[in-house]
């Protein structure tokens, strides 16, 4: 079969690989339809999380089942399917509680495991025609409709980036009539920001500095801005201070709930050909409200393997402990626990409630994969989104 395969720093190529097959009695093949590239893939194509050469990348896919093992009972061959991202038993201790990306059985070095991504297991990724998917009964999610049709970008999303959107919303705590700033217009940082609109929010703000991802913020229903412009911080406390604060609020001049989808590839204000790990983090203490919460999407690596101008290697950060404690403002990690929101929200989109494929943007063959990662990582030619099709 073929498949997107890292090769070096900023180089990947597709490769004929060995199928993916069936190795336990609970697994399926699924044919993927739709594999999407996500800003997590950049990390490994930029060299920063330690990916090796030969590594089939990709953990956003949507196909149809091949073959299963002879203990799947609820999947069966011809479904239409949508692969989370953190693969899981089911079974063990946390996946018994719902905390599904942290799987104490999937990856035996470690906790939680993943497809195609350095450290989080054996397990190839799915820029590729098949992918081996174990525990089938559990990973599969099933799919109205067929291959190409109108809920095609839509349900891609369901294995990661939509998902991981609604799950900052909940780490943040989101509630109707909550004033929300979204770091980062990426894929994610999008989806937060629609997330949050979905779930009442009066006012959501989307920082960034690409004009693309600004024009999409506003198309969703956000109000971009743009930090090229100026202090975002400043921006929006003036955008709300404009909009009128409720009375008896006026010293609430900032926002009820802020969600970091930038990490620590965050550029520097005052230095912006430099990165500043903590930037977002820093930014966030200044907004947020009293009494608030700030949740913490964007990735930050343990360690950085490539460190850039103004990054550090062991993934310190100085971070405003004093600031968030003499606020009271409650601020959350963690991977999202896809399949507490899987079928919630592709019901939202069946429904109609909900149209996430509209932040897609670029479209390709996997022969193409190797520009799209190429402007993705540039930021050119209006790239947000793109998903390639084997």
């Amino acid at each position: 079969m073929k498949a997107v395969v890292y090769e070096d720093i900023r180089t990947v190529g597709v490769r004929d690989v060995p199928d993916a097959r069936l190795e336990a009695d609970s697994d399926a093949v699924v044919r993927v339809t739709s594999s999407a590239i996500c800003g997590t893939d950049l990390h490994m194509y930029d060299g920063r999380t330690g990916a090796e050469p030969g590594l089939v990348l990709g953990h956003e896919p949507l196909g149809v089942v091949e073959q299963v093992g002879p203990c799947v009972e609820t999947i069966t061959p011809g479904m239409r399917v949508a692969i989370p991202t953190h693969l899981y038993c089911g079974t063990c201790h946390l996946c018994a509680r719902g905390l599904t990306a942290a799987c104490l059985r999937a990856r035996p070095d470690g906790i939680g495991a993943a497809y195609g991504y350095a450290g989080m297991g054996p397990y190839r990724g799915a820029q590729a025609e098949l992918l081996r998917v174990p525990w089938a009964d559990a990973n599969c999610i099933r799919l109205p409709g067929q291959p190409g049709d109108a809920h095609e970008d839509d349900f891609v999303l369901l294995a990661d980036a939509f998902v991981t959107g609604w799950h900052a919303t909940r780490l943040a705590d989101v509630a109707a009539g909550d004033t929300v700033a979204v770091f980062g217009a990426g894929t994610i940082g999008l989806l937060a920001a629609y997330s949050a609109l979905l779930q009442g929010a009066r006012a959501v703000y989307s920082v960034d500095g690409v004009d693309a991802r600004l024009d999409m913020a506003s198309e969703l229903g956000a109000t971009p801005v743009d930090f090229r412009a100026g202090d975002p911080v400043d921006r929006i406390r003036e955008l709300r201070t404009r909009a009128g604060l409720p009375i008896g609020e006026e010293k609430l001049d900032g926002v009820d709930k802020v969600i970091d989808a930038v990490g620590f590839q965050a550029h520097d204000r005052t230095h912006p050909d430099r990165e500043r790990p903590n930037q977002v983090v820093a930014d966030a203490a200044r907004l947020v409200n009293a009494c608030g919460a700030v949740a913490v999407i964007g990735v930050y690596p343990e360690k950085d393997l490539n460190p850039q101008p103004g990054e550090t290697a062991d993934g310190r950060l100085t971070v405003p402990w004093g600031t968030f404690f003499n606020k009271g403002v409650s601020v959350r990690f963690g991977r999202t626990h896809d399949r507490r929101y899987t079928t919630h929200l592709r019901d939202l989109i069946t429904s109609g409630r909900a149209h996430p494929g509209a932040i897609v943007t670029h479209h390709g063959r996997l022969d193409y994969a190797a520009e799209l990662y190429r402007q993705f990582d540039k930021r050119e030619d209006g790239v947000i989104k793109a998903v390639l099709h084997p």
